[in-house]
């Protein structure tokens, strides 16, 4: 491993030496060689000094996959800046917080996705707009110009004033001991979390990704996992560069764009959530014929019938499907089938520990169970994470004075240490990839003037695995609309989180410890 560049921007740095001339980035027209995508960081780094950050300032992107994501996040590292990707669905209120919580000063995103000006969304939300002192900047990498907000071009005007040979040597001076990457993931308190992650475990992490699942020099890979999460961010854009693989990113799912881009682009790796796998496979036009180059598939955060990974070999045409388990807070990453795993193995399993990384299944006085037993899932290692974000209260409960990671999510290690995840993170569920918490969307849901109490839970769908269901108790005196409830959602929150259905009681059913019995409230619904 000694030989693995250990920060991001060493990543990039090797990436060019090895594959200079060779294609790094192709977005649509826009096609950068190894080469050329540093001379744009280069350029996108002396924005930023232009816009006067400084090592260790946190620098926010909030939008969909594109070349200009990759170029704002790869030179926010490159002047030893901390990265914060906001989630693209998050809503005005949401992105609001994490901005003011991490003390963002330069905000990269759009203004027009999807017909939704984020700006506006920041701005002009719902509860007005917000304080937010620490930031300077806003830059604006697609779509309209405003009043207030720099286009991407006019951003990377603003730093030709800035000596190159000065942020070449702002990147030496990155060392991977480093923040490089401030996450937010939502936790069963309700309050998202900042993950602090270090240069050296995402790139020491993701090569042996790269390594394991094996990724090579000039495989064609169609991100459409979110650069904003921790797998589109390390296994997307990190490790492409570590093995000189091309990144082409997806801005949206849908099947017939996919296999559009399969065909045209002839895409050879393909990693995702069963979701996208299953929706190709349940489409009536489906021409497998059009899928040819593909060749490895990566999957995982949900449950895996043996019959998907059968089919999307037989069918879809992977030579390769691995599966693996991680999370934010390991730097995404903890364990990984191996590409010669049979089937029901890679189906049934999360794989066993990546090396360097120890996994185990310990009781609730932190003893480990014997094989074949449930217990919760601790991970301890390089990967596991500085803390979170200004709470060493959170932070210790998590990460116990012996260095194990406690997840939070059951299972059981079999005789030859393959992990099988029998429960989630509390109540945790997934919609369509992204994981919901119960926590996090009740506490939302409890701000409404009407809602006295509220309990979701996650029920079965066919199209996105899980949704949320949420049951309220009404203030006394109001009245609650199901419909008007959602509609109201739909305006704080990210569309993922907002329960699909809402049913109204007098009062939540309880355990004799008094509290909410999210058993009973799912036999309510036949889950």
């Amino acid at each position: 491993m000694s030989d693995v560049p250990t920060t991001i921007p060493a990543v990039l740095l090797s990436a060019v030496a090895a594959h200079g001339e060779q294609e790094a980035l192709t977005d649509g027209a826009v096609s950068l060689t190894h080469a050329e995508l540093l001379d744009r960081v280069e350029e996108a780094a002396a924005g930023l000094v232009a816009s006067g950050v400084t090592a260790g300032d946190r620098v926010a992107v909030w939008g969909p996959n594109c070349w200009e994501w990759v170029v704002a996040a790869l030179a926010v590292h490159h002047v030893g800046c901390v990265l914060v990707p906001v989630n693209t669905r998050y809503r005005g209120p949401e992105a609001a917080e994490l901005l003011g919580r991490a003390r963002v000063r330069v905000l990269f995103t759009v203004t027009d996705f999807l017909d939704t000006d984020y700006v506006s969304l920041l701005l002009d939300g719902p509860d007005g707009r917000p304080e937010l002192p620490d930031l300077g900047s806003v830059v604006s990498l697609r779509g309209p110009s405003r009043e207030g907000v720099a286009t991407f071009e006019e951003f990377l005007v603003s730093g030709e004033s800035v000596d190159r040979d000065e942020i070449r040597r702002m990147a030496a001076a990155v060392e991977s001991d480093d923040l490089c990457h401030l996450i937010f993931t939502s936790g069963t308190t309700g309050r998202p979390k900042g993950v602090e992650l270090t240069h050296g475990a995402v790139c020491r992490g993701f090569d042996t990704w790269a390594e394991v699942v094996g990724l090579r020099a000039g495989d064609r890979y169609l991100v459409v996992n979110p650069y904003f999460h921790s797998f589109g961010l390390n296994a997307g854009i990190l490790a492409c560069l570590l093995r000189g693989a091309v990144n082409l990113p997806h801005a949206v799912f849908d099947v017939p764009a996919i296999v559009e881009r399969i065909e045209r682009d002839r895409i050879t790796v393909l990693p995702g959530p069963p979701a996208i796998y299953q929706s190709m496979l349940l489409d009536p036009g489906l021409d497998p014929t059009r899928l040819s180059t593909l060749r490895l598939a990566v999957t995982g955060a949900a449950v895996i019938p043996v019959q998907l990974i059968l089919d999307m070999r037989s069918v879809l045409g992977f030579d390769t499907v691995v599966t693996g388990y991680g999370l934010t807070e390991s730097s995404g990453i903890a364990t990984m089938c191996r590409h010669d795993d049979d089937p029901e193995t890679i189906a049934t399993t999360s794989g066993r520990a990546i090396p360097d990384v120890e996994v185990a299944v310990v009781d609730p006085s932190g003893e480990p169970v014997p094989a074949g037993e449930i217990g919760e899932i601790v991970v301890r290692g390089y990967v596991v994470m500085r803390g979170y974000l200004d709470d060493p209260g959170a932070t210790a409960e998590a990460v116990d004075a012996d260095g194990w990671l406690h997840t939070g999510d059951l299972g059981n290690l079999d005789d030859r240490g393959y992990l099988r995840i029998t429960d989630r993170l509390k109540d945790m569920f997934i919609v369509g990839g992204f994981n919901a918490y119960p926590a996090e969307i009740e506490q939302s849901l409890a701000s409404h003037p009407a809602v006295g109490q509220v309990a979701v839970v996650g029920v079965p769908d066919d199209r996105l695995g899980e949704v949320g269901a949420a049951f309220v108790v009404p203030v006394p005196g109001t009245t609650i609309d199901p419909d008007e409830l959602i509609a109201w959602a739909r305006e704080r929150m990210a569309n993922y989180k907002v329960p699909r259905r809402v049913e109204v009681l007098e009062a939540l059913p309880l355990v004799p410890a008094g509290k909410v019995d999210k058993v009973a409230l799912r036999a309510r619904l036949g889950s």
